[in-house]
C-alpha cells in the first residue's frame, strides 16, 4: 500500500495544451504496472482544450459545472456533471468549460508503453469553439 498525501498546490494547465486558464490537480500517475494518469481538471468559462488524441483513450466524467466536447467532424456537445465521454484511441478530439460557465471534469487514461498519454495539436480557435452546439 503507498499514500500520496494531498499537495495543496494545483498546477496552471501549460498554455501550449489549453486555451484560456485551466487547473490540473493529479490524482493517480502511472507507476510499476498501473500506466493509468488521472486528473482533476478546472477550467474558467471558456478554457478549453487544444486538439489533441490519446494512444489509448480518454475518459472523463464531469464532476461540476457546463462543459463542452467536440470530435473532429462532429457535433459540438454539452456536458454536466454526471456525464462521462469517453474518447476512442487516436481520435482527434477537444473539451473544455462552456462559454459562460466553470467545469471541472475528472480525466483519466491509460499511457503508451513509453508513458506517452497524449499528442497536441493546434489550439480550438474562437471560431470553431464557437459554433453552434450539436
Amino acid at each position: 500500500m503507498q499514500i500520496t498525501r494531498n499537495d495543496p498546490a494545483t498546477g496552471a494547465g501549460p498554455a501550449d495544451w489549453f486555451t484560456g486558464a485551466v487547473y490540473v490537480d493529479p490524482v493517480a500517475t502511472p507507476s510499476g504496472p498501473s500506466r493509468l494518469s488521472a486528473s482533476s481538471v478546472h477550467f474558467t468559462p471558456g478554457a478549453r482544450t487544444a486538439w489533441h488524441t490519446h494512444p489509448n483513450g480518454q475518459t472523463i466524467f464531469v464532476t461540476e459545472g457546463v462543459g463542452r466536447c467536440q470530435r473532429r467532424g462532429g457535433p459540438i456537445e454539452v456536458i454536466r456533471p454526471g456525464d462521462r465521454v469517453f474518447f476512442e484511441p487516436g481520435e482527434d478530439h477537444w473539451h473544455g468549460a462552456a462559454p459562460d460557465r466553470f467545469m471541472t471534469h475528472l480525466a483519466m487514461l491509460d499511457v503508451d508503453e513509453a508513458g506517452a498519454s497524449a499528442t497536441w495539436g493546434e489550439h480550438v480557435s474562437d471560431e470553431e469553439y464557437g459554433k453552434p452546439l450539436g
